[in-house]
């Protein structure tokens, strides 16, 4: 079985490589969102594109800001150095994803794939806050053990435009689905796989007896 270390260091490679992924591609390579956007067809609701493009700057940066602040305090050497700053990058990477909630929400409605998009994103929203809170009350109940199996729950939930993105293209490329039934399929997907994966993961460790995800 894959030993913590070995664990966090595929974790830290994940999510570096994600975040520049995405800051890349939203703020440099396609800052218009041109390839996404094109994909959008039949839309019930009027598209504000500035008004869009702002909100989706607004998720891509805080999602990443997320990513980058639920990994730092998955380090068990950041936590021995300063608890204090593991308590003040918990409630940043809390505050990350309620904006990041938020501003998914403003963009469900124009999601590829039409009212089905838009409904898993707005049901894979709700279970990532209520996640997310229940890890903010495990720890105000100094539920130590809790607390980080329900953090390990939610920050899989970092990972959701990155599973969209594989699924997707399994299935439009892999399975020569069109592009917005494999996007709307993803979603689904990808809910049912953020809510296993990480089961298997909080399991795993609580059985071999591990204390933390550490570097």
């Amino acid at each position: 079985m894959m030993n913590r270390k070995a664990l966090y260091t595929l974790l830290a490679c994940a999510s570096i490589l994600f975040i520049l992924y995405a800051l890349t591609q939203n703020y440099i390579i396609d800052p218009g969102a041109e390839a996404f956007l094109s994909h959008k067809t039949g839309l019930k609701r009027e598209l504000n594109l500035p008004a869009w493009l702002n909100v989706m700057y607004v998720h891509v940066a805080f999602a990443c800001i997320a990513m980058a602040a639920g990994l730092l305090n998955f380090s068990n050497r950041v936590f021995k150095k300063s608890r204090r700053f593991h308590r003040v990058n918990g409630y940043v990477y809390f505050l990350s994803v309620l904006i990041v909630v938020l501003t998914s929400g403003y963009m469900a409605p124009y999601a590829t794939g039409g009212k089905l998009s838009g409904m898993a994103f707005n049901a894979l929203n709700i279970i990532w806050l209520l996640i997310s809170i229940t890890a903010l009350a495990q720890i105000k109940k100094k539920r130590i053990d809790r607390h980080r199996n329900w953090m390990i729950r939610s920050y899989a939930f970092c990972f959701t435009n990155l599973f969209i993105h594989l699924i997707t293209s399994l299935f439009h490329r892999g399975f020569g689905l069109i592009y917005v039934t494999s996007y709307t399929i993803s979603i689904y997907v990808s809910i049912v796989l953020l809510l296993i994966i990480p089961e298997i993961i909080v399991r795993r460790i609580v059985r071999s007896g591990d204390a933390a995800i550490t570097s």
